[in-house]
């Protein structure tokens, strides 16, 4: 699947996706496998690293799933090193005007539209240099989603959502949170609020926009505001609240213990 094919506007609802933060090739194929259209890699908040993600891109690259990578910055280093492993779907942290927003495009692009370095000999993304086209198509590629995490993100939103290679928004509703005051409190009336302008902003800029939704309220939330794509959980959450449940289930029963049969 291209990689960014989740998003190709024909869908009539919003596309689905989870976010994996146990940095396991195993872990990230089984998630993929489930039938989620998008899975996030993150590398800003789980214990990735490059040689991680890339086991994890190969890991989903054998599924219908798409594959989208955080890396922990959006410094051009970052951005530059996870192109070059094959990442094409970024989702850019802390995008707060639109100056840096167009520095994170440029940093997507090669020269002269913009500043990547030129190592794609050494790439998995050129198939090490057999994909002998991949450097005049490298730019039409890249796929930048703008992650918008502060007030003042918010009021720049206009300006975030006109800069052309900036392709889709996300709303980092935690942190957008934390930033207006609210900390932990992602369904506080104001960030809400927030959150419902920078979406109507995007829309009008022609950008679909998405967000990480950690709870059904929050979920409905954002199909109600209009986002094309919803994260509706994460790894972490699937196996702690599986294990709880499953604890809960068989802590608390009458029942006389079997031997287990495998």
């Amino acid at each position: 699947m291209n990689g960014h094919a989740f998003l190709d506007g024909s869908r009539k609802s919003p596309s689905i996706g989870l976010w994996l933060g146990l940095a396991d090739p195993y872990t990230a194929e089984l998630c993929a496998t489930i039938g989620f259209d998008w899975v996030l890699i993150d590398s800003e908040h789980a214990p990735n690293t490059l040689q991680t993600v890339v086991s994890q891109l190969q890991a989903v690259a054998a599924t219908p799933t798409a594959a989208v990578v955080r890396p922990p910055t959006s410094r051009p280093e970052a951005v530059k090193r996870y192109l070059d492993i094959g990442a094409h779907t970024l989702l850019l942290p802390m995008i707060d005007g639109p100056e840096q927003a167009a520095a994170v495009v440029a940093a997507t692009r090669y020269p002269p539209e913009g500043t990547r370095g030129v190592g794609s000999a050494l790439a998995r993304a050129s198939r090490w240099g057999q994909d002998t086209e991949y450097l005049s198509t490298a730019n039409d590629r890249a796929f930048v989603i703008a992650q918008i995490e502060s007030p003042k993100a918010v009021a720049s939103i206009d300006g975030i959502a006109a800069v052309d290679g900036v392709d889709a928004i996300f709303v980092g509703l935690s942190d957008l949170a934390a930033t207006m005051g609210h900390l932990g409190e992602p369904t506080h009336s104001d960030v809400l609020a927030a959150f419902r302008h920078v979406v109507q902003r995007a829309h009008h800029a022609g950008k679909p926009v998405g967000t990480l939704a950690g709870s059904e309220q929050l979920a409905e939330a954002a199909r109600t505001a209009g986002c094309q794509f919803i994260a509706v959980g994460t790894d972490v959450g699937l196996l702690t609240r599986g294990g709880a449940q499953l604890l809960s289930t068989h802590r608390h029963t009458d029942r006389p213990l079997r031997p287990a049969v495998y």
